[in-house]
């Protein structure tokens, strides 16, 4: 009954912006974290970022600092991924995730999305 729908994603040039949208369904959403990972083609994927379950605390992983905001809205249980300054490497598959447990372990999350393709283009 979960459900975690990411929207957004699409083709951009290098140095462009993008905001993506994941909408949860069927969990009390304010007591989930919320993460972002992404992953490209012949890679593993990786950490991008997390926010606390009101969006007092976030954390990046170091290529998005700066360049990535992360946000929240409880009340329209929508989490958002605001990237700008978009590189080349940040081509890749976005998803959202949920987890009950403090941390930004990609093990710790229950519940995933399918994820949205962003490419980044010269």
């Amino acid at each position: 009954q979960v459900q975690l729908v990411e929207s957004g994603g699409g083709l951009v040039q290098a140095g462009g912006s993008l905001r993506l949208s994941c909408a949860a369904s069927g969990l009390t959403f304010s007591t989930y974290l919320m993460g972002w990972f992404r992953q490209a083609p012949g890679k593993e994927r990786e950490f991008v970022g997390v926010i606390t379950y009101s969006g007092g605390r976030t954390d990046y992983a170091d290529p998005v600092k700066g360049r990535f905001t992360i946000s929240r809205d409880n009340a329209r249980n929508t989490v958002y991924l605001q990237m700008n300054s978009l590189k080349l490497e940040d081509t890749a598959v976005y998803y959202c995730a949920a987890s009950r447990l403090v941390g930004y372990q990609e093990f710790l999350y229950s519940y995933w999305g399918q994820g949205t393709q962003v490419t980044v283009s010269s």
